[in-house]
């Protein structure tokens, strides 16, 4: 499966290396042969300076990149990429086509934004719940929630939330002793439930 992460300027940096780690952990640790691909995807493709001035190179551009089968958005300073047409139009273009959508933190505004969430149940960061409640109120967002699954898009919280919910797609694609495995293998203490 391909693990497509959209990054941009100002991106929380564990909300996409959190879920890079799970995923390239996973493919290390199971009896099965690279069960992941997993890259970074920004709009230009050129490096990308996230949180804390930490910069980072994607592999890819939202013009070039491989089949996503598993898109993640996510969360960090997301307003500008609010303002942005071709990546609001290429966000809901991918959502179509992925298996599994999911955001890690504030990236659930962004696919709001692109028409992915309308009325599901969601979460974000505690600190921008209400101001998701406000902006798109059709969304059933729940506060105090590490991850919320609703089938085929997956939201989570803040930052490190990203990697529990990592790790239930991880179970939800490939079981859950792979996941349990990955989780020890990280020395990672999985909140499995929501």
């Amino acid at each position: 499966m391909n693990i497509g992460i959209y990054i941009y300027d100002e991106a929380e940096v564990l909300d996409f290396s959190g879920p890079f780690e799970v995923f390239s952990t996973a493919s290390r640790v199971s009896s099965t042969p690279n069960p992941f691909g997993v890259f970074l995807i920004s709009e230009t493709g050129k490096t990308v300076t996230a949180r804390g001035g930490y910069e980072v190179n994607p592999a890819y551009s939202i013009s070039d990149h491989p089949k996503i089968d598993v898109l993640i958005v996510v969360g960090g300073v997301h307003t500008g990429e609010m303002k942005k047409p071709p990546v609001l139009q290429w966000i809901k273009e991918a959502s179509q086509k992925a298996k599994l959508v999911a955001s890690v933190c504030t990236g659930a505004f962004l696919l709001a934004e692109a028409g992915v969430l309308d009325t599901q149940k969601v979460t974000t960061h505690w600190e921008d719940i209400p101001d998701l409640k406000t902006r798109y109120p059709r969304l059933e967002v729940l506060e105090n929630q590490r991850w919320v699954d609703e089938g085929t898009i997956i939201t989570s919280g803040g930052i490190s939330a990203g990697i529990d919910m990592s790790l239930h797609l991880v179970s939800k694609t490939h079981g859950l002793a792979l996941a349990e495995k990955t989780a020890k293998q990280m020395e990672f203490d999985w909140t499995k439930n929501t």
